[in-house]
């Protein structure tokens, strides 16, 4: 079983990478993001609370995307693995991964970093919010808070998996397919 670790601040193409990985390794795309904004949509008490931290681009509570997680995750059993896209994104968070996971038996095969720089997330970032309708993706504001909220919460997750060997840092910047072609060889080296 893979289990991917799709790490990077917002914007670096975690979500345009995943759905051009997930087909190819028969994985599951696990994206807390979406997850979030699902239940944003349906107006779930979920959704409405983390609606309040998103807006502010702040991140949810761990116990409550652990949870939101962890149940996710229990619904496919018969994965042959997963890409998580947004998850975790605190150290909290990887040692729950770490815990669920192996309760499984199984465990992360590693954390893949798709490193981008600050002004050109932002680019990206107000370009997606322009055409997506993603209110959390179309204020220069927030996005800035994001990514300094990423920088101080979610990027030390990273040194969790230096410090098993897990980590692998990829240039994200170039053409998805160029950025997908390296993916794709790095997940077969595994």
């Amino acid at each position: 079983m893979k289990n991917i670790v799709l790490f990077g601040p917002p914007g670096a193409g975690k979500g345009t990478q995943s759905a051009l990985l997930v087909g190819e390794f028969g994985l599951v795309h696990l994206s807390t993001g979406d997850i979030f904004r699902r239940n944003i949509h349906q107006a779930t008490e979920l959704g409405r609370w983390a609606k309040s931290f998103m807006s502010q681009g702040q991140l949810v509570p761990d116990d409550v995307t652990i949870a939101m997680l962890k149940d996710e995750w229990s619904r496919y059993p018969e994965a042959a693995g997963f890409i998580f896209d947004g998850f975790p994104r605190t150290s909290a968070q990887a040692l729950a991964l770490d815990e669920i996971l192996a309760q499984a038996g199984t465990s992360v095969s590693a954390m893949i970093g798709l490193e981008v720089d600050d002004e050109e997330l932002v680019k990206r970032l107000l370009e997606r919010g322009a055409t997506s309708g993603r209110s959390d993706d179309a204020n220069e504001d927030v996005i800035r808070q994001r990514l300094a909220v990423y920088s101080r919460e979610t990027a030390p997750v990273q040194s969790y998996f230096e410090a098993q060997a897990k980590y692998h840092g990829l240039n994200g910047v170039g053409t998805v397919e160029e950025i997908a072609a390296e993916l794709r060889a790095l997940i077969q080296s595994l």
